[in-house]
């Protein structure tokens, strides 16, 4: 028998994703950011959407999104994705559109974007990258930064009294109207990405069906930003940042 009769089509995760193409990524190694692009590639390839998708890329890790995806792209200012992606989708209905974010993109400077683009239920989605750190600028406090840990603006761990607690943006904007879809996912075990992937293709399911406004949150690592190796990264996200950003569906509109 030969080797490739025994392997099973979900065993092969190495295999690229046709709307990828051969640049080579700028992400530190261990980071969640490349499993999560190679998801949202599969997800539009497999719709059959790649002349229709037009992603937003931010300011933060995944400026460079549009150098490995190949679709249409647009890059917005600082924070305003979801301000962006909402003038895209009424100019074209027919598109499917997506912003592309990190915490601090989406949960500090833009949050005043998100809020509103999602109270009024736009018919985009919201992919959020949430590592708990600003990991590009140098590893600075997030508004998602855990009570106690420690970041380059909080070397002594985040103290709430000072600095608030920890921003659960997603259980905010599951709260209002205009959104269908807000669910947690993380990309840390093949099992966590098999539901990731489904729930990715659910929310770009219910943009096109104009049903309203889809977050997809990963809750992620940052193994540059934690000083940690990829493995204690994913251990340390499990035994810390579950807790406080349990995974799961906030809000599921059927």
């Amino acid at each position: 028998m030969e080797v490739n009769e025994i392997i099973k089509p979900e065993n092969l995760v190495y295999t690229k994703p046709r709307l990828m193409n051969d640049n080579p990524m700028h992400y530190c190694p261990g980071c969640s950011h490349g499993v999560v692009h190679k998801l949202v590639a599969e997800v539009i390839d497999e719709m059959g959407m790649e002349e229709q998708t037009i992603g937003i890329s931010p300011v933060g890790c995944a400026v460079f999104a549009y150098n490995y995806i190949d679709i249409d792209w647009q890059e917005a200012a600082h924070g305003r994705a979801t301000a962006l992606a909402t003038a895209v989708k009424r100019l074209n209905p027919s598109k499917m559109v997506f912003t592309y974010q990190g915490d601090g993109d989406l949960a500090a400077i833009g949050t005043c974007e998100t809020i509103h683009a999602c109270n009024r239920g736009e018919n985009i989605v919201i992919v959020f990258i949430n590592n708990a750190i600003y990991g590009m600028t140098g590893g600075q406090m997030a508004p998602t930064t855990l009570e106690g840990m420690k970041t380059s603006t909080c070397p002594y761990g985040r103290n709430v009294e000072l600095n608030g607690y920890p921003l659960k943006i997603s259980n905010l904007l599951a709260q209002l109207e205009g959104t269908c879809l807000v669910t947690r996912q993380a990309v840390h075990t093949p099992a966590a990405v098999r539901k990731a992937k489904k729930m990715l293709r659910k929310a770009f399911e219910n943009s096109m069906a104009g049903k309203g406004t889809s977050v997809v949150e990963f809750v992620s690592t940052c193994a540059s930003g934690w000083k940690m190796t990829p493995d204690q990264a994913n251990k340390w996200m499990e035994e810390n940042m579950f807790s406080m950003y349990p995974l799961g569906d906030l809000k599921n509109v059927e």
